[in-house]
């Protein structure tokens, strides 16, 4: 029975830590754009260095 005295200000210290946490997140606007991240990847671009080797190694193998 006092392991309760130990558990239960424990567990209100973490939902102390969750709720300021949470508030953290909401006020640095890290709930703003959820989707952006997600879709960059599909349209990320090779940089100009891959392409210029891509295309001398193509004029490398034409015969």
């Amino acid at each position: 029975m006092n392991i309760i005295f130990i558990l239960i200000p424990i567990a209100i210290l973490f939902v102390v830590i969750a709720v300021f946490v949470f508030f953290w997140a909401i006020r640095s606007e890290q709930f703003e754009d959820l989707d952006r991240q997600g879709s960059n990847i599909l349209f990320d671009e090779d940089d100009a260095t891959s392409t210029t080797t891509n295309k001398r190694q193509a004029d490398d193998n034409q015969p």
